[in-house]
């Protein structure tokens, strides 16, 4: 309790910084944000690493199937149920198209210049051969976590699968000290992390005050934040409800975890945070926690699947494509599928939308009217992200106690 206090307070003083609009001061605060943001970065790819494998080799793949059977069958269904809700919401609410002369404004400068490159690059045949790695240090410079957590699983699997001996052993306990040590570094980061709340609410502060999202589409910005109050306040609930457990002390535990997603903006920087919180606050068991929370983090993407729909269909609708039942439907496990292969950064969702868009021959210069506003739907759909997360792990650690 002590902790959230010093964490709330950090967000109202940050605020308040943020609303001076001294220009030295924004700069610091940016400066601040930066860093902290990049320190989570850097610690969450040997964090996703080695929690793979020291789970695996630690439990052997028998018990490690069991969890992540549990951990894909919590994420799908949460996955699908975001996205059924924000198709829900999108009918009910029923956003209008955007003006002609909105779009070709916009579109010469957003979406002609800086989206149009970006797009041609992407294909699900590239990302697919990107997973797959021809080069041990490549997935780590990059940060790749499709590759990064292949490669885990696999070391993970052949030391589960290596017979006992010196050497195993040896190699185990220098995984099991290497973690030790970035579990150690974590909480030292986490410890000094209401400065860091400070520089990142000073930061949105800033931005809301200059004006940022002040261009914000209406009935589209209600949609989506909408969807995603809905998921994290009663969806989510329910689902842990129908386990047995109490949603309000779930989520009560894990409150670090989803403010320090709401500011980040990355389910993968935030990943350090989630798992020692889960394991220490929250009391999930450490081999579930260490081994579904960085599976989470890549496949377990709520508010990225409600995003990707919503998204898909306003940009569509505004190209002049029906929005059928079927059209409807459809999209909804397009948008499941893509954001169950979505990377845990800032914005990894509007670049895959993006690329959805493009492939179908959408209008995409509309992205370019949404991106001045994509900071607060990053942030929010992220700490939903994140409570996603650490929903599925309370129940998949309920169901295997």
């Amino acid at each position: 309790m002590k902790n959230i206090v010093l964490w709330i307070g950090a967000l109202i003083v940050g605020a308040v910084l943020g609303v001076l609009g001294i220009h030295w001061l924004d700069v610091l605060m940016e400066f601040i944000a930066t860093v902290y943001t990049r320190l989570f970065q850097l610690l969450a790819v040997p964090t996703i690493v080695l929690a793979v494998i020291t789970t695996f080799a630690t439990f052997g793949s028998k018990g490690s199937g069991r969890i992540f059977g549990r951990t894909l069958f919590y994420t799908l269904l949460t996955t699908f149920a975001a996205a059924v809700v924000g198709a829900l919401l999108y009918v009910v609410i029923a956003p209008g198209n955007l003006p002609v002369e909105t779009l070709s404004a916009e579109g010469t400068t957003e979406g002609n210049t800086s989206i149009s490159p970006l797009a041609s690059h992407l294909s699900y045949y590239d990302h697919i051969l990107s997973v797959i790695p021809n080069n041990i240090i490549k997935p780590f410079l990059e940060g790749n976590v499709l590759s990064l957590l292949l490669l885990a699983f696999a070391i993970g699997f052949g030391l589960s699968k290596m017979p006992e001996s010196e050497n195993k052993k040896v190699l185990v306990k220098g995984l099991m000290g290497l973690q030790e040590l970035l579990f150690f570094l974590i909480r030292g980061l986490i410890w000094t992390l209401p400065l860091g709340i400070v520089a990142f609410s000073a930061q949105l502060s800033a931005q809301v005050s200059a004006g940022i999202v002040a261009d914000s589409i209406g009935k589209y910005v209600l949609v989506v934040l909408g969807g995603n109050v809905i998921q994290f306040f009663i969806v989510l609930p329910l689902f842990l409800l129908s386990r047995g457990l109490n949603p309000i002390h779930v989520l009560g535990r894990m409150m670090p975890a989803v403010l320090m997603a709401l500011f980040t903006k990355s389910s993968a920087a935030t990943l350090p945070v989630t798992m020692e919180t889960a394991e220490q606050r929250l009391g999930v068991k450490s081999h579930i926690a260490r081994f579904v929370l960085p599976i989470c983090t890549t496949i377990n993407m709520n508010g990225c699947a409600a995003f990707i729909l919503i998204t898909s269909l306003f940009v569509m609708q505004n190209g002049g494509t029906p929005l059928t039942f079927d059209t409807i439907l459809l999209w909804i496990f397009i948008s499941v599928i893509s954001a169950v292969g979505n990377a845990g950064v800032p914005m990894g969702c509007f670049f895959l939308t993006l690329s959805l868009m493009s492939g179908i021959g959408a209008p995409i210069a509309i992205l370019g009217i949404i991106l001045p506003i994509y900071t607060i739907i990053d942030m929010v759909e992220t700490a939903e992200n994140v409570w996603s997360d650490s929903c599925v792990c309370a129940m998949t650690d309920h169901d295997l106690t």
